[in-house]
């Protein structure tokens, strides 16, 4: 981390150092490509360092940079305002991966930060930009986060394309929110992001549990394909309407979130002739898809109350979750199957 005891520099004084310092690791490099060809992005945080204590001699930040190691965002802090973090590859590409968009081990008090990228192959180049004018698009490994790209074009960051300020996003207390809003906007019919529930994996572990396998649907115990119809009820009530593409959405979300795979999940919900049951005083005839749907009638009762109220939006495709889930619930599926009446007279 670099800091200054100066606390008032200025961000033109600070770009000035950035660069200088930036020009330094580009003169270097011309002498003695070798020597970063070599230097892994560990000790280019040292070099970064070195560069920055040299631009500083004469300036308001002389004597008052510090590295700062292990896991810490960004890597030089200076003035205790400004920062630089410090990335490299290893390729032609001006193009990595950078931190999370919670941005969960950002130092206190730092509110600009520069990034200092040094491309490690022949010839070697160094290039500094403003950290938010680097970040193209959000991808995701264990966590959503921002894609790096310092040739990118003015007007094209994540930050252009949602239409925010990166101050604004970074400062929100659930900024990954806001980025699922904008990739579900952009999904096209049958396409579901995988990391969507990333903002309720904590909140309930019976809705979100991603799987590091991928299973057949025909290789699950008989508690677990149980579990799941009770969820495709509960979640997708459009299982029981007539459109020929009714199991897309759970299915997507089967194999996204449970890592669940069925070549025919229409047979688990739906195979087997009508069945006569008996309701009170009358009898109905049921096609094999709703009286699965009355025998889980309990079960879906009891899930719907475990499922945050967040997800049941997103899901249904509703603005608010009324206080009886369960008739919110039946109202949807009478409307999808006016067939479903029968589940009025339970």
């Amino acid at each position: 981390m670099i800091i200054s005891k100066n606390k008032k520099p200025t961000l033109e004084e600070f770009t000035a150092l950035v660069e200088k310092a930036t020009n330094l690791l580009n003169a270097k490099a011309k002498k003695n490509s070798e020597y970063f060809i070599t230097r892994n992005a560990q000790k280019l945080e040292e070099d970064v360092f070195r560069a920055l204590e040299q631009a500083s001699l004469g300036t308001v930040f002389q004597n008052s940079i510090e590295k700062i190691s292990g896991q810490h965002f960004p890597d030089i802090v200076v003035g205790g305002f400004f920062g630089v973090e410090v990335k490299s590859s290893k390729d032609e590409k001006f193009v990595t991966l950078g931190g999370s968009i919670n941005e969960s081990t950002r130092v206190p008090g730092v509110e600009r930060i520069f990034l200092t990228f040094g491309k490690l192959t022949n010839p070697v180049e160094f290039i500094s930009k403003p950290y938010q004018d680097c970040l193209a698009d959000v991808v995701v490994t264990h966590y959503p986060r921002y894609k790096i790209d310092m040739k990118l074009a003015t007007g094209k960051t994540i930050f252009d394309k949602m239409h925010i300020d990166y101050d604004e996003l970074r400062k929100k207390e659930n900024p990954t929110h806001d980025v699922i809003q904008y990739y579900k906007r952009l999904l096209k019919p049958g396409e579901r992001l995988w990391w969507l529930d990333y903002e309720t994996q904590e909140t309930n572990e019976n809705v979100f549990s991603a799987s590091a396998k991928v299973r057949l649907w025909k290789t699950l115990s008989k508690p677990e394909k149980q579990k799941f119809i009770t969820m495709a009820y509960a979640l997708f009530p459009e299982i029981i309407g007539e459109s020929q593409d009714k199991y897309n959405n759970f299915s997507l979300w089967l194999v996204s979130n449970y890592g669940v795979i069925s070549t025919s999940l229409r047979d688990s919900f739906s195979a087997g002739g009508k069945v006569n049951v008996t309701i009170g005083n009358k009898t109905f005839k049921l096609s094999r898809i709703l009286y699965n749907l009355y025998s889980y009638k309990n079960q879906i009762k009891t899930y719907l109350d475990s499922v945050p109220e967040n997800i049941l939006k997103d899901l249904w495709n509703v603005r608010t979750i009324e206080p009886d889930r369960f008739q919110q619930w039946l109202r949807i599926v009478i409307k999808l199957n006016p067939e479903c009446n029968f589940l009025i007279n339970d």
